[in-house]
């Protein structure tokens, strides 16, 4: 009898074997893979894979990276056996950087590039560390954090929120130590998606994703936490990129 290969514990799901094209997704920051539940398994054809990252949800026990730099190290080698047949990553805020540089990663180990890299919600590498989440005290993180937890239709109960909230603050501190002057322009295309009604990240301020590759930019409508509802025009956008 033969043992099956062990589940791969960056995914809460494995990647189909039949997909026509993968999209990888990370995490928010905080958060887990589970916060793509709204999103639908398959956008026109392609496959929505959400990762898991260490640190959180059923990873908790793993200590997680302290920069993105070291998270792409490991992310890289790990999606490595799913890049056989086109893909893209996509990122929102701080997790639009590590996508960045997971896609670094791969173009310098000889891996195949990706279709195109989304970031969302996001300055460029070389303009940062830039958002309202790095001055922000634990009291203010936790806000923002039950704000988020509404807007997954959940809620948190006290000992889940200080738990939760160790895992943000470990993700500001990440983004705050993380700067590149000079940006690797990655041979794939860039979509640089910004939303009208983010006071986050105004969308005027991701002009220098230009610098990190050949960039479009796209303007949909919504607040910072909007993606999380997997709008219709997101999906058309996500699809449309990964079309030949």
């Amino acid at each position: 009898m033969t043992t099956p290969p062990p589940r791969n514990k960056w995914f809460l799901r494995e990647p189909s074997p039949t997909a026509a094209a993968r999209l990888f997704c990370l995490p928010y920051s905080g958060c887990g893979a589970s916060m793509y539940r709204q999103w639908p398994t398959t956008i026109e054809g392609v496959e929505v894979c959400p990762v898991q990252l260490p640190g959180r949800e059923n990873r908790m026990r793993e200590p997680a990276h302290s920069t993105y730099e070291s998270l792409a190290d490991d992310l890289a080698e790990a999606l490595h056996p799913y890049l056989d047949r086109p893909y893209a990553l996509f990122g929102h805020c701080g997790s639009a950087l590590a996508a960045y540089e997971t896609v670094v990663r791969l173009t310098q180990r000889g891996h195949p590039a990706p279709a195109r890299l989304f970031v969302s919600s996001e300055v460029a590498p070389q303009d940062g560390p830039y958002g309202r989440f790095l001055d922000m005290t634990d009291e203010e993180l936790a806000a923002e954090l039950r704000e988020l937890v509404t807007e997954l239709g959940g809620s948190l109960e006290p000992s889940l929120l200080a738990l939760y909230l160790g895992v943000l603050r470990k993700d500001v501190d990440m983004n705050t130590r993380y700067h590149v002057p000079e940006p690797v322009r990655l041979p794939s295309p860039i979509t640089a998606i910004g939303w009208t009604e983010d006071t986050g990240i105004a969308p005027s301020l991701m002009t220098g994703w230009s610098a990190c590759g050949d960039t479009s930019f796209a303007l949909l409508e919504g607040g910072h936490y909007r993606f999380i509802e997997a709008p219709q025009e997101l999906r058309s956008l996500l699809a449309a990129g990964l079309r030949p």
